[in-house]
């Protein structure tokens, strides 16, 4: 049974903007301020390609969990989609290394402050680092929407900075410094690829906070959108810049390569403004940090495998406070790590939590699950995940044996986690059992998975559940598996009508036989809606069918295959007409009749309707 705790609900308080910032933040900081040097040294010129080549991969990452996010909006992004597809072993293996990496990528984001405070004033450098840490660890405890709101002012001086950046230095390009454009080979410049990848990790931190999202079904996706190609083109003219107006030999050994850039066309007042740019893009990183990492150990300790005291939200601020606590822990002791390993480590992390998102993707749609309901559809599906797929494989490989070591272990640790901690203490439906189960035609699934979907989707869009909600919940379903006339139909149902609302089955099936010949009840070749009136008080009902076969109702629709009959009283007209036109919205869906023909079970045809898009009045809630 699940926890009390568990159901304790973060608020929705971030928007387009704030969406848009704390991805861009994210993005923006030590991937492009201090590793432009390095990947240059690794990749010469071609580096600007490098850039350009993660953010392409990147892009078929975040298709993929645009779709995730849009139809599983909840804290621990990553992870609870991951968890929902493969299931618990490898969900827990990703949060864990998930929350892990976007630690370091936070952390490696004050490390890379020292570079720069150095230029501005002597002061130790991670005195300051732990000064930021424990002020934004102050910020995110007292409301993401504080924090969020700092976010966008960072991000707004920071693509500032870096438009002048830009537009000031191309002026001062030197072609000729592009010559030889790939002096290592092509392998360099793929390898640099995932060298640099970590770059483009700050979109994971959007699925992290997803829960707290106003529209997350649109918001998410359009923001995480936004956000790569905006990035991917400043990355890519601020990268073309650098090397245009930097010897190769300054850019391969400098560790402030911007700075150094708008020095040499600036002057010391461009070096200041570059150095100021790159402490608000560290800033910024570690905010958003905080914000994204804190929530995969609340995810994974609601789902019973982390223990559950993590999951505590506060009462007065509604923020997971130990959860956040301990990521901070974590960050101020990941300073200490030496600086290629946290880069590394952090960068293999992400791009097979980027390859994760593109099989989850497989999984959830071949499952073929009814309530899989993403509001964002990734296009061209599956051969976006599979480019994918097949891409952060080739980044894998040529980041190095060391990092990939590092990930194994961190792996291990976390299938260490699960069979010694989680594996007792949580047992739940995943995607994968259901795409087995089509395969093998046996039963594995108890439809738990389906339910927590619905749920999901009713969080989601926000849906209130009114009088035709428990109607529906409460209505009689029927599925038969012959063809079928409309006469003998009748018979059948006018049983279970007569027998669920107390009247005669000779009464119910005369009203039914009366309404078909009055006017067909068939309102397209594949929907029929028979509502009649009956003698009483307060009766209203609505019975479901479903015939694969066809219903033949007359000539003109003769495989008629969902059947709603509406059944009330005098005094309950009102609704009756109400219903009615919910029950046309619904069927209006462009993808209603495949949903309907696909359903498995009575529960999924119900689900159909709870879950069908309609406007919701007021005026259908009971008093």
């Amino acid at each position: 049974m699940a926890s009390p705790l568990a159901k304790q609900m973060l608020k929705k308080e971030l928007g387009l903007i704030e969406v848009f910032s704390i991805a861009t933040g994210a993005m923006i900081s030590s991937g492009i301020f201090i590793l432009t040097g390095m990947a240059f040294a690794e990749a010469g010129p071609s580096v600007v390609l490098s850039y350009i080549l993660a953010g392409i991969l990147a892009l078929t990452g975040v298709l993929s969990q645009s779709e995730l996010v849009s139809a599983m909006p909840k804290a621990g992004g990553t992870y609870f989609y991951v968890a929902r597809s493969m299931g618990p072993a490898v969900g827990t293996v990703d949060g864990l290394l998930t929350w892990f990496s976007l630690s370091l990528k936070s952390t490696f984001a004050l490390i890379g402050m020292g570079a720069f405070i150095h230029l501005l004033i002597n002061i130790d450098v991670r005195f300051v680092a732990l000064f930021l840490c424990l002020l934004f660890l102050g910020i995110n405890l007292i409301g993401i929407k504080e924090a969020a709101r700092v976010q966008v002012v960072l991000v707004v001086f920071l693509l500032s900075l870096m438009l002048v950046y830009i537009v000031g230095g191309i002026p001062s390009v030197s072609i000729q410094r592009f010559d030889p454009f790939v002096p290592k080979g092509i392998v360099s410049t793929i390898s640099t690829a995932g060298f640099v990848f970590v770059s483009f990790g700050g979109l994971l931190k959007i699925a992290a906070l997803a829960e707290e999202v106003k529209r997350p079904g649109r918001t998410i996706p359009l923001g995480m959108m936004m956000s790569l190609f905006i990035v991917t083109l400043l990355y890519a003219l601020a990268v073309f810049v650098t090397v245009g107006v930097l010897p190769a030999y300054t850019l391969a050994n400098t560790v402030v390569p911007f700075t150094d850039g708008a020095g040499s066309f600036f002057g010391p007042w461009g070096r200041i403004a570059l150095s100021i740019a790159a402490l608000l893009a560290f800033v910024s990183t570690a905010n958003a940090g905080i914000m994204a990492a804190s929530r995969y150990p609340l995810a994974l300790s609601r789902d019973s495998l982390l223990p559950e005291l993590i999951n505590r939200i506060n009462k007065r601020f509604q923020t997971p406070h130990i959860s956040i606590s301990i990521t901070g822990v974590i960050m101020i002791t990941a300073i200490f790590l030496p600086l290629e390993t946290l880069v590394k480590a952090a960068s293999t992390v992400m791009i097979l939590t980027y390859m994760l998102s593109c099989f989850s993707v497989l999984i959830l749609r071949e499952s073929r699950l009814q309530n899989y309901q993403p509001a964002f559809r990734a296009p061209l599906y599956p051969w976006v995940q599979i480019i994918g797929i097949c891409g952060f494989g080739f980044l894998l490989y040529g980041i190095g044996k060391e990092s990939l070591i590092t990930s194994l272990c961190l792996i291990a640790g976390g299938l260490f986690v699960y069979l010694f901690y989680g594996r007792i203490r949580a047992n739940r439906e995943f995607a994968l059992l259901y795409v087995i189960q089509r395969i093998t035609a046996k039963e594995l699934v108890s439809r738990t998975l389906e339910l927590e979907l619905k749920e999901i989707i009713r969080e989601r869009d926000e849906i209130i559940q009114d009088r035709f909600d428990r109607v529906i919940e409460e209505s009689v379903i029927v599925d038969l598996k012959e063809p079928i006339k409309v006469e003998k139909f009748f018979s059948l149902v006018s049983r279970k009508i007569g027998k669920k609302l107390g009247v005669s089955t000779h009464t119910i099936r005369a009203h039914l036989d009366a309404r078909e010949k009055e006017s067909s009840t068939a309102i397209t070749p594949f929907v029929a809606i028979p509502h009649i009136i009956v003698e009483g008080e307060h009766i209203f009902d609505i019975f479901l069918a479903r015939n694969k076969k066809g219903i033949f109702f007359n000539r003109e629709s003769p495989g008629i295959q969902a059947v709603f009959i509406l059944v009330g009283t005098r005094d309950e007209r009102n609704f009756h007409l109400r219903a009615l036109a919910a029950i046309a919205q619904i069927v209006h869906d462009p993808r209603f009749e495949e949903k309907w023909m696909n359903a498995r079970s009575n529960e999924d045809l119900r689900d159909i309707v709870l879950l069908g898009k309609r406007r919701r009045d007021k005026n259908l809630t009971e008093e």
